[in-house]
């Protein structure tokens, strides 16, 4: 049996088309102009997806997705629709929602630790040239040498630093350290940090299978808020980058499957891509082009098609066109290119009437199932099931803060790392300075007393001075015999003072005993 998700209804005579399950990793489009109902058919989709028991990732741009995790009211233009189409009065539902943020304010944190993000990412993420980067590839080899994780950016800033100083040690094995390069890292680091990469590179660090979950049997709907996280386009590529990345490290080749295993979708995508390095976008175009065998479908979500590079545009073979205006020069090549992206219809006039669609009303191709885009349709989107009104910031920080994985990822960890490590490295160098350094002194001060000992040593008696003084001094050599004659008289003399001496003292000696 073929599954399939009803996306919306042919307006010409009310007919469902349906994405083919099988179909929805060959990833997809929906686009159109401010206003025209993206957001409506993003929801929709999500919402399709998660019915069918398939995880969903969104990027919550404007912060207005919450009310997924409440069933919908049924009033105004809805409640028009679900008549309309017959869709009954149990069409209207919540779904089970996740909230995430990087910054822990408006759901569960999100972190990656350095050594995840690994030195190849954390490159081209601070768009370094080669040089920088195999210097960056050097500092993360000491690092796993020695055992020493890199968890946050104290971490790293730490290992730069100490490679700097100890370059000459490192040079041998590892190659030259330019302090040129480091420096330069560094100023990128703290680029990051300022951006708030302190709070996004930490433990403990996200593991992906939380959001692959499902409960009561639909896909739990993961919804990352990223209305701060924009403000800040080095952290979101940041996220993005290891994102795609270990996703499509960890999941296994699976082809086609009767439906995804994972869809994600991205709104706003020209925000993804504006002034985005070079290498963030071929690390997207690469993992758009592989991820399908892996059963995870990519969804973007933008203005005007133009917004993406052509080698992504290529890949997405399911399309929804809303209304573009083609107000100037940009516009118009905009919806003649959207018109040509689509297979052609007999029977519509697609770049007339993509600017002649109302709100809710969509121009839709999805791919058969020999994997051919379908026909191009006029159709009305079918209305979400959830509540199309945010929940207060109240009713959010009650959802979040009572899931289950809360208190998982609520507080940041300092593990035992690279810092600590380097700082007792520190420790132990400071003190086997210092008590080489008190060796030192006491070595210096054993040979200063030796050299005094023997300087004492060496000093003349008081009989020997007075008879020195008397006879010129010691013998030298060759003084001829006179001097022989004095030295032995007088050491005759000294000897007869002596014993002179010696007597007088044993006399006093004697006389206090009696």
């Amino acid at each position: 049996m073929t599954t399939s998700l009803t996306i919306a209804m042919r307006a010409a005579d009310k007919q469902p088309l349906e994405l083919i399950g099988k179909m929805a990793n060959r990833h997809g489009l929906i686009a159109g102009a401010t206003g025209t109902g993206k957001t409506v058919s993003l929801r929709k989709m999500a919402e399709s997806f998660s019915a069918l028991g398939v995880p969903v990732f969104l990027v919550d741009v404007k912060g207005d997705l919450s009310g997924i995790c409440n069933a919908g009211d049924g009033q105004g233009k809805i409640g028009e629709r679900i008549a309309e189409y017959n869709l009954g009065a149990d069409y209207l539902s919540g779904f089970p929602v996740r909230f995430w943020d990087v910054y822990g304010e408006t759901g569960i944190p999100v972190r990656v630790t350095v050594s995840q993000m690994g030195p190849m990412l954390l490159a081209r993420l601070m768009n370094l040239n080669d040089t920088q980067e195999g210097l960056l590839n050097l500092v993360f080899r000491v690092a796993d040498d020695k055992g020493w994780h890199l968890l946050d950016l104290k971490d790293l800033r730490g290992m730069l630093q100490h490679v700097s100083e100890n370059a000459k040690q490192y040079q041998t094995q590892y190659g030259n350290v330019s302090a040129a390069s480091v420096g330069a890292i560094q100023r990128q680091l703290l680029a990051l940090e300022s951006q708030g990469a302190d709070k996004f590179f930490g433990e403990p660090e996200l593991n992906l299978q939380d959001w692959m979950q499902s409960e009561g049997g639909k896909g739990v709907i993961n919804i990352l808020n990223s209305e701060k996280l924009m403000l800040s386009p080095m952290i979101y590529s940041a996220f993005l980058l290891w994102f795609l990345a270990e996703l499509f490290e960890m999941l296994p080749e699976v082809g086609d499957l009767d439906k995804p295993k994972f869809v994600m979708f991205f709104d706003e995508a020209h925000l993804l891509f504006d002034n985005a390095p070079a290498a963030l976008v071929k690390q997207v175009e690469q993992v758009v082009r592989l991820i399908r065998s892996k059963g995870v479908g990519v969804y973007f979500v933008t203005q005007n098609p133009l917004d993406l590079p052509d080698t992504i545009l290529g890949q997405l073979g399911n399309r929804i066109q809303h209304a573009l205006r083609a107000f100037t020069p940009r516009d118009q090549k905009a919806v003649k290119a959207a018109a040509e992206t689509f297979r052609s219809n007999p029977d519509l006039d697609v770049a007339e009437v993509i600017m002649e669609l109302g709100v809710g009303e969509a121009l839709v191709s999805f791919l058969d199932e020999k994997g051919m885009p379908g026909v191009v349709e006029r159709s009305f989107v079918l209305p979400p099931q959830s509540s199309l009104t945010p929940l207060s910031k109240e009713e959010r920080d009650s959802r979040f803060q009572q899931d289950a994985l809360y208190p998982h990822y609520k507080d940041m960890v300092d593990n035992y790392s690279a810092y600590e490590a380097l700082q007792e490295l520190g420790a132990q160098n400071a003190e086997a300075a210092q008590q080489a350094a008190q060796a030192a002194e006491s070595e210096k001060a054993e040979k200063a007393a030796a050299k005094q000992q023997a300087k004492e040593a060496d000093k003349p008696g008081v009989v020997d001075g007075l008879l020195g003084g008397l006879f010129g001094g010691r013998k030298k050599a060759n003084q001829g015999i006179a001097y022989d004659l004095a030295d032995s008289v007088g050491s005759q003399i000294n000897r007869q003072v002596t014993n002179a001496i010696s007597r007088s003292v044993m006399g006093v000696i004697k006389n206090m005993l009696k």
